[in-house]
């Protein structure tokens, strides 16, 4: 941990899995003081692998810079400790299963009665009202259920996205909304009651396709790697691999015929003029592109792609990003010893500190109790 932006911020999280841990995250590297509470046996995500050698890659992910206690919730003792911790703290963050938090006392409710200044956000699949409340979900059910799986992946069947992006969404969207809360607070000397569930993140994800089908009653087909509403964009064959590539408007249009398939009477013939004839007369035009890539090896198409200032990439496996020219790295200290670590996106604020340390279960128990309970024992 070091100075931040956050420096001075006390978050006490009552966390586990992806969601909640990501927003903690954020904060920790933003230099807050994240006190993470955990039962005995740890956060289940400590076990999802043993990537990360004592611990998962997910959890070495997530919780580097923070603070582990173990407290027994049920326990009067530690949930007396708890309390201490959350009449100090500047934001609780919690992802229990729905509930929980009430019957221990510790719902927003609740806390907004006795610490009017604390900042609360609850984390769960659907949210606290609705049929679904006390539903549990995870990252893959809430693809599922939201359609985001729909439209994702090859024509045959759905797909899972290979990350847990509902989880990773959730948790972005709380960590802005803490901040834009702490701003608040400045202002008004209160805290605040937020509630992020799963479902509604996805479900805003989902907005292009929802609008889609309300306006057309269609719904929108799974295009694999091309897009269902822009054409061309997508995965195309050369002699010797495939290159992505993306066609945003009408100019790059007119140049990609001239220069790249090197047809310039592409651009205007009726059936590909502007981007909706385009997309409804795919298969045409894919041929067209089909019958040029093809002949071409792939250096030839991107030396092409380049000169008319078109936007392409490659279809990467993640052996491929491992040694990727733009990947940066931090190395983080794990109970099992230092992981290499995609770093943080942001680049221009203030510089990340040393990365901090993952803690081991416990780590720092004994410490904390001292400071904020050392009568409890």
């Amino acid at each position: 941990m070091g100075k931040g932006p956050l420096d001075g911020v006390l978050v006490v999280a009552l966390e586990q899995a992806v969601a909640a841990p990501l927003a903690t995250c954020r904060m920790a590297d933003a230099g807050a003081r994240v006190i993470k509470i955990e039962r005995a046996e740890g956060d289940f995500a400590r076990d999802y692998d043993r990537a990360a050698g004592e611990v998962s890659s997910y959890f070495a992910w997530l919780n580097r810079g923070k603070e582990s206690l173990v407290l027994d919730v049920k326990a009067a003792e530690d949930m007396a400790l708890l309390e201490r911790l959350l009449a100090k703290a500047d934001v609780f963050v919690q992802n229990l299963a729905p509930g929980a938090v009430d019957r221990l006392g510790v719902g927003a409710t609740q806390l907004a009665e006795r610490f009017p200044q604390l900042i609360t956000v609850d984390i769960s699949a659907y949210g606290p009202v609705g049929p679904f409340r006390d539903r549990k979900g995870y990252d893959l059910l809430i693809q599922a259920e939201s359609g985001l799986a729909s439209v994702t992946g090859a024509p045959e069947q759905p797909g899972r996205i290979g990350v847990s992006v509902c989880d990773i969404a959730t948790g972005m969207n709380a960590y802005a909304a803490v901040l834009e809360a702490l701003l608040a607070r400045q202002t008004t000397g209160r805290g605040a009651h937020l509630h992020v569930a799963l479902f509604d993140v996805a479900a805003e994800w989902m907005a292009v396709p929802l609008i889609q089908y309300e306006a057309s009653g269609v719904v929108p087909p799974r295009a694999g790697l091309h897009h269902v509403s822009i054409a061309p964009y997508g995965a195309y064959g050369c002699q010797d691999g495939e290159v992505l590539l993306s066609i945003q408007n009408e100019r790059e249009w007119v140049n990609f015929c001239a220069q790249v398939l090197r047809r310039p009477q592409v651009a205007t013939d009726a059936r590909f003029a502007t981007n909706s004839v385009r997309v409804a007369n795919r298969p045409a035009l894919n041929a067209i592109l089909a019958e040029v890539f093809e002949a071409l090896p792939r250096a030839v198409v991107i030396d092409r792609l380049n000169a008319a200032s078109i936007a392409y990439g490659a279809i990467n496996t993640t052996a491929d990003l491992a040694g990727h020219p733009h990947l940066r790295r931090i190395v983080v200290e794990t109970p099992g010893g230092r992981i290499d670590a995609p770093a943080p996106p942001v680049l221009g604020a203030a510089a990340l500190p040393t990365p901090a340390r993952v803690p081991a279960i416990g780590a720092d128990s004994q410490a904390i109790r001292a400071e904020f309970a050392p009568d409890l024992g």
